[in-house]
């Protein structure tokens, strides 16, 4: 059974990285092109210079590095300090910061830990990273 689960993680680990990385890019799309939804109440998008217009680029460009595995480790980091801080200022203003699903910070909470996560683990056997920056 490990045998095969192990044999199987390049293949998780590439599900995880792009689901993630679309997941991402919606959030982006939604507050420049409100697609799939607006994020203004239908009042058009976010101003470029805000830090909503911050957020939104990086939404954008680091889901798509995100899917394409394209310097993961590099957006990872960015992406999960952005994360963290939509998590401790943003949403921790609101409320009680140990209680995320009170201040709706549970998803800003999970995508921080999940791009930490790849920080350190890295883009996988299936990526532009491995495909473009590999020794072997």
């Amino acid at each position: 059974m490990n045998s095969t689960l192990n044999n199987l993680q390049p293949l998780a680990l590439l599900i995880t990285r792009i689901v993630a990385g679309y997941m991402f890019l919606l959030h982006g799309t939604a507050k420049f092109f409100e697609f799939p939804m607006s994020m203004t109440n239908g009042n058009g998008s976010v101003p470029l210079f805000s830090i909503y217009g911050a957020a939104g680029i990086l939404e954008i460009a680091g889901g798509i590095f995100f899917i394409l595995g394209l310097f993961t480790r590099q957006t990872a980091f960015l992406l999960s300090g952005m994360m963290a801080y939509a998590f401790f200022i943003v949403h921790g203003a609101q409320g009680n910061v140990l209680l995320p699903l009170l201040n709706g910070g549970e998803l800003a909470g999970l995508y921080s830990v999940l791009f930490l996560t790849f920080i350190f683990i890295g883009a996988g056997k299936y990526s532009l990273d491995a495909k473009l920056f590999s020794k072997a």
